[in-house]
C-alpha cells in the first residue's frame, strides 16, 4: 500500500454525506418502463417510463458480446432515470443487485471490500465491486486530488449502510489507519527486543529480500544476509523459506523496515581461531566461479577465496571453469587469514602431488629429453618436459648467437633438450639445445692453448672491454685493462686486434685475450732468440731493432 498519496481534508462529513444521497434520490430513480422502440440504426432504445414520458436507452446495455438483443419491444424493463431523457439498464442492474446486498447485510459482522474507482464527483468517488457501487468519501479515502484515481483498485471497509436510502460508505482511511497502527506495534516490538524472530520469504530480488515478519514486510539487503559479504540471495534461498531476522531500522517517512539475517546468527569471525587454522584441510563447495579465481563456502557462513594460481601446480590455467564446477565439493588447505579484513585464502594445488617431486625422481642433470614449447618470451621458450615446464634461455638456443627463442622456435614445437640445472627448492629448470651440439669453443681448444697469438674483429665495446670475433662463432673478450698499449676511446668496430690467448675454458665457453700481454710476449721471445744466437758481434740494438727506435 503507497501512502504518499494519502491527503487530509476538514470536510463537515455527515453535510456531505447527506449531500451525495440528495443527488442519488434526485437524479437515480428506479423504474420500470416499457419498450416501446428499438432502433439499430441509431443504436437507440425508447422506453416508456410512465407519466407519459418516453426516455432514451442506448441499446449496448441490452446487447450481448455476441450482438444479441436481449429484449423486445413491449418488454416491460427496469431503468435508473439519469436526467434530460436519459435512462440506464445497466444502472438498473446495480441498484436493485445493491438494495439485495444492502437487505442481507449484516451489521455485527466487518466487511472489506476491493474494488475500483469508477466516479468520483465533489464529495468522494464511486467504487465498484462486482457490479455493486459503493460511496467513498473524500475524507474517508486517503486519496490526493493531485492524482487522478479512476481506476485505481483500492481496499476499503464498511463503515456505513442506510437501508432507507439505499447506499453504503466505505472507508479506506479506517484500513491505512489500521495497518500503521499495527505495523507500528510490530515495528516497536522487534526494535525493543532486538531478537530474533522467524519471518518467510515473500520475494527475492537482485538487491536482496522481502521477509514478511508478523504480517508485515521489511526488506533484507543483500548484505544482510551472510558473514561472508554481499551475497546474491537467489543462490541461498526461495520464496516461502523461513529464515531467522533482528530488526536494524524502521524510517517512518518511507515507512521502510531494514532486517537483517547475518545479525541473527552467530558470527564467525568473532571465534575464528577455534574454528579454523592455517594448514588446517577442509571440505569446501565451489559458490562462484571467476577468470582470476574461485569463491569456495567452507560452511559455518565463512567463504574463502582460492585464486588461480592455487588451483594447480600447471601455471598455464586459463580458466578456473576448465578445471572446477559450480556446487562440487574439493577439498582445500587454509593457507591465510586476515581477521582484520575477514578474508581466507586457500589452496587446492597444496593437496596435490608436486611435479617437481616426479620430475626429480626421474630426471637429472645431464639428461636429454623431449618437450613441448609452451610459450616464447623476449628471453627464451618455456617447454614442458612432463608435468613441469623448464626454461630454455636465449643463450641456450644455440652457438650462434644471432639466434634466439623467438627466431628458432614456435608454440607446439617439440624440441629435444638437455638439463643443465635443477633447483628444486626454487622449482626451476634450465634446458640448453646447444648443449646437444659440438661447441666451437672446444674445437677452437683443441687447436689453440693459452698464449697462442691471435687476431680478431672487434664486435662490441663495453665498460669492462672489448669483444672480438676470432672465429664464427668463437669470440673473446680483451679486458681494458688488457688493451695496452692501444687506446679504449680510438677502438671502433671491425678494427682487426692481435694479442694472446691468456685465458681460454671449454667447459664455460670463454675465452680472454690480452694486447699488453702479446708485447711482453714478444720482448721475451726476443730475448730468447738473442740467447740462441752464437754471434758475438750482435748487440742489443741489433736485437731490438726498431722496437728501441720508437
Amino acid at each position: 500500500m503507497k501512502f504518499e498519496d494519502i491527503e487530509i481534508e476538514e470536510v463537515d462529513f455527515e453535510a456531505m454525506l447527506e449531500e451525495s444521497f440528495k443527488k442519488s434520490e434526485s437524479r437515480s430513480d428506479l423504474v420500470t418502463g416499457t419498450i416501446v422502440k428499438i432502433d439499430e440504426k441509431d443504436n437507440l432504445v425508447v422506453v416508456d417510463i410512465g407519466g407519459g414520458r418516453d426516455a432514451n436507452l442506448d441499446l449496448t446495455e441490452i446487447t450481448d458480446e455476441e450482438g444479441n438483443v436481449a429484449f423486445a419491444v413491449n418488454d416491460t424493463i427496469d431503468v435508473v432515470t439519469l436526467g434530460r431523457g436519459r435512462i440506464s439498464y445497466k444502472a438498473a442492474l446495480a441498484r436493485v443487485a445493491l438494495n439485495e446486498f444492502i437487505a442481507e447485510y449484516d451489521e455485527e459482522q466487518e466487511y472489506i471490500i476491493e474494488g475500483v474507482v469508477t466516479k468520483k464527483n465533489k464529495g468522494g468517488y464511486v467504487v465498484e465491486v462486482d457490479g455493486l457501487e459503493f460511496f467513498m468519501p473524500r475524507t474517508l479515502s486517503y486519496l490526493s486530488s493531485k492524482i487522478d484515481p479512476i481506476g485505481k483498485k483500492v481496499k476499503a471497509v464498511i463503515v456505513k449502510v442506510d437501508k432507507d436510502k439505499g447506499s453504503v460508505v466505505v472507508s479506506r482511511k479506517e484500513l491505512i489507519e489500521r495497518d500503521k497502527a499495527k505495523t507500528d506495534e510490530i515495528v516497536g516490538a522487534l526494535l525493543e527486543s532486538k531478537e530474533p524472530v522467524i519471518g518467510t520469504i515473500k520475494k527475492i530480488t537482485s538487491y536482496g529480500m522481502f521477509v514478511d515478519v508478523g504480517g508485515m514486510d521489511g526488506l533484507v539487503h543483500y548484505s544482510q544476509i551472510s558473514h561472508k559479504g554481499p551475497v546474491n540471495p537467489s543462490k541461498y534461498f526461495q520464496e516461502g523459506d523461513e529464515v531467522n531476522v533482528i530488526a536494524l531500522d524502521y524510517d517512518k517517512k518511507k515507512r521502510h523496515l531494514s532486517l537483517s539475517i547475518k545479525d541473527a546468527n552467530p558470527d564467525p569471525w568473532a571465534d575464528i581461531d577455534a574454528i579454523i587454522g592455517v594448514g588446517d584441510t577442509v571440505t569446501a563447495t565451489v559458490s562462484n566461479i571467476e577468470p582470476y579465481g574461485v569463491f569456495v563456502d567452507l560452511g559455518e557462513d565463512l567463504e574463502a577465496f582460492l585464486h588461480v594460481s592455487e588451483i594447480s601446480w600447471d601455471k598455464n590455467v586459463k580458466h578456473p571453469k576448465d578445471y572446477l564446477e559450480n556446487n562440487s565439493e574439493i577439498n582445500v588447505e587454509v593457507i591465510e587469514i586476515d581477521k582484520e579484513g575477514r578474508r581466507l585464502r586457500v589452496s587446492l594445488k597444496n593437496l596435490l602431488p608436486k611435479p617437481m617431486d616426479a620430475f626429480t625422481s626421474q630426471y637429472r642433470v645431464g639428461d636429454v629429453v623431449t618437450g613441448t614449447v609452451t610459450s616464447i618470451t623476449d628471453f627464451g621458450a618455456f617447454v614442458k618436459v612432463g608435468a613441469v615446464e623448464g626454461l630454455l634461455h636465449n643463450q641456450e638456443i644455440s652457438w650462434d648467437k644471432s639466434k634466439n627463442a623467438k627466431s628458432e622456435l614456435k608454440t607446439g614445437d617439440e624440441v629435444e633438450v638437455k638439463i643443465i640445472k635443477i633447483d628444486k627448492d626454487a622449482g626451476k629448470i634450465s634446458l640448453s639445445k646447444k648443449a646437444l651440439e659440438d661447441s666451437p669453443i672446444k674445437a677452437f681448444a683443441e687447436t689453440h692453448k693459452n698464449g697462442a697469438i691471435v687476431t680478431g674483429t672487434v664486435k662490441d665495446k663495453k665498460d669492462f672491454g672489448v669483444f672480438i670475433a676470432l672465429e664464427d662463432n668463437v669470440d673473446a673478450l680483451i679486458r681494458t685493462e688488457d688493451l695496452h698499449p692501444l687506446k679504449f676511446d680510438e677502438i671502433e668496430k671491425g678494427q682487426e686486434i692481435k694479442g694472446v690467448i691468456s685465458f681460454i675454458d671449454a667447459n664455460t665457453d670463454r675465452i680472454r685475450v690480452s694486447v699488453k700481454r702479446l708485447e711482453r710476449q714478444e720482448e721475451r721471445e726476443a730475448m730468447e732468440q738473442l740467447n740462441l744466437d752464437q754471434d758475438d758481434s750482435m748487440t742489443l740494438g741489433d736485437a731490438f731493432g726498431d722496437k728501441f727506435k720508437k
